[in-house]
């Protein structure tokens, strides 16, 4: 330990020195740049047709006489700039703004402008607007988006893997391809780590944490017990308890998880009754879709969309919670007209003594300290969520907080607790994220929103209408996490287009249709995949056709359901 410290002690003057020599460089030349004064400025914005923002436009100051630029600068994040203007300045000088993917403009200065200039005044220019270039960049973004979307929907590679090669597709074509040709240039790596969403990221793996200790509790498992002996058998009964357990875990807790605790526990439950497990499972993945729309951590398409659109936790839970109960109670008829025949069952009507005692014993709650301490910090995160927008917190800061303060408080296995952290999903998101990016820097993004814009023009009801019901049965077909990080720049256009959005209206109407669309085929949520993975381990196979059959009536009621809803909220109030 002296040894250390003295080492220690003789690299402190070291480092204060180099601390201290980097800040006196950074104040001379600081200083030197005030003294000899940044001059005029040119200053502007560049937009796209949409109105939205250009990133990195390099905008020039050029000379055609010269035939090279005298001044350039790069608009930043919200596509504005400042052009420095040399002091020797021709009248003959024009102004060049170039991006990769935009038509190159090059255009003269105001009348009069390079008299003012000249005598040392800022120009201010009105925005200046880019029109897209459709090359052969788009066309093969397009090609590799489309390719994982097909490889996603036919589970033909993994999800992760998917993505990755949809990245790794656009990397090879963006540093390789302009070796042959210019036009094949689609974003370099700095460009496109700028669309991945880090809030996102942070948050699912702050979540992930806190359901690794919950989970471990068996919580969920003493849950769906405590609802098979409050209906005593019962399955009419049974089954709404069972998806309310199940739907408000889920608004809580991802789907896939929810479904991974509640799966094991309800199969024996109802093999023990002599019932069908399908007849509570898939109303149990049903509710799970629908109710965990309601608020900002209950699906991952909620989490992309509260980070996108910047909505809190609030306002998803007042915005969509009576539009989510009311969904659910016409799903809960539903469910006990569709599967009244399986609820009849075909055993004797009760469990024995043995297999009662059995089922007990699996559903007991584990670790009731640990249950109790992440019961505390649950609340403190709920207060948090609930107050990030006076205090300007992130939800991936609560996230990240709440996890670290229960690590802290019951000391687990840290290797543990890191190996429970689906590292899986989170790279899937981040390719996903390069992906959905690339089509959003060639402009198909732009293109869609555009057609849609044209189509509902300046109606807000046909276009709540267009997003809710084109998300839900888009998301029949298209796994609805990529499909809803497609669909957000083109809400957030429309939403800043048409009179009436800024409520977001659109942003929620999305959130209905990705999320309640997942019920109306298999491969629609990664729940229903979950869900059917566990069914047919327990002997219960789920065919695509049956769950179809099941749950396309489920989305038409619960998303027209929703939709009223929506349309009384935003609408008629």
């Amino acid at each position: 330990m002296k040894g250390r410290a003295g080492v220690l002690r003789r690299l402190w003057p070291l480092a204060a020195g180099a601390l201290l020599a980097t800040s006196l460089g950074v104040s001379n030349t600081q200083a030197q740049t005030a003294a000899e004064g940044l001059g005029p400025l040119i200053v502007g914005q560049v937009i796209d047709r949409q109105d939205q923002p250009v990133v990195d436009a390099e905008v020039a100051l050029v000379d055609p006489s010269v035939g090279q630029a005298l001044a350039s600068a790069r608009s930043q994040a919200d596509g504005r700039f400042a052009l420095p203007v040399p002091n020797e300045l021709s009248s003959a000088v024009r102004l060049r703004i170039a991006r990769s993917h935009f038509e190159t403009l090059e255009t003269p200065l105001p009348p009069g402008s390079v008299a003012r200039l000249r005598a040392g005044e800022t120009l201010s220019l009105q925005p200046v607007r880019l029109e897209r270039r459709v090359g052969v960049a788009f066309w093969v973004a397009t090609a590799i988006f489309m390719l994982m979307l097909v490889l996603i929907a036919t589970g033909w590679l993994h999800n992760t893997l998917a993505a990755l090669l949809g990245a790794a597709c656009l990397f090879l074509v963006s540093y390789l391809g302009p070796l042959l040709w210019d036009g094949l240039f689609i974003f370099d790596f700095d460009s496109a780590l700028r669309y991945v969403d880090w809030n996102v990221i942070f948050l699912i793996m702050g979540m992930m944490i806190i359901i690794a200790v919950v989970e471990r509790t068996g919580i969920f498992q003493w849950l769906a017990f405590t609802a098979y002996r409050i209906s005593r058998g019962k399955t009419w009964l049974l089954l709404p308890i069972l998806m309310l357990i199940t739907g408000v875990a889920s608004a809580f807790l991802d789907n896939v998880t929810t479904m991974l605790l509640m799966t094991p526990i309800s199969v024996q439950i109802a093999m023990a009754m002599g019932i069908n497990p399908l007849a509570l499972l898939l109303p149990e993945v049903f509710a799970s879709n629908v109710v965990g729309i309601s608020t900002l951590i209950g699906t991952p398409t909620n989490i992309l969309i509260g980070s996108y659109g910047r909505i809190s936790f609030n306002a998803f839970l007042t915005n969509l919670t009576p539009g989510v109960l009311l969904a659910l109670v016409g799903l809960v008829i539903y469910s006990e007209y569709a599967f009244r025949r399986q609820l009849r069952g075909t055993g004797p009507g009760g469990i024995s003594a043995i297999l009662l005692a059995r089922l007990e014993e699996r559903a007991r709650i584990t670790e009731p300290e640990h249950l109790k301490k992440a019961g505390v910090v649950g609340a403190g995160m709920l207060l948090l969520f609930a107050l990030g927008d006076s205090l300007r917190l992130l939800p991936a800061v609560t996230a990240l907080i709440g996890a670290t303060a229960l690590l802290i408080w019951i000391r687990p296995d840290i290797d543990e607790m890191i190996e429970a952290v689906d590292w899986t999903t989170l790279v899937f998101f981040i390719g996903l994220f390069i992906v959905v990016g690339g089509i959003q820097e060639v402009g198909l993004i732009s293109l869609i929103a555009q057609g849609i814009g044209w189509a509902v023009g300046d109606n807000l009801v046909l276009a709540m209408l267009a997003i809710i019901w084109v998300s839900a049965l888009l998301s029949m077909v298209v796994a609805n996490i990529p499909f809803t990080a497609a669909m957000l720049p083109v809400v957030g256009y429309l939403t800043a287009t048409i009179p009436g959005a800024g409520s977001k209206v659109l942003f929620y109407c999305l959130s209905v249709g990705s999320a309640m669309g997942g019920n109306g085929s298999l491969i629609g949520a990664s729940a229903n995949m979950v869900t059917a993975g566990i069914a047919e381990r327990a002997g219960y196979p789920i065919s695509y056709g049956h769950f179809m059959r099941r749950g396309f009536p489920a989305l038409l009621i619960t998303v027209a359901l929703a939709t009223l809803w929506l349309l009384l909220r935003f609408v008629i109030l």
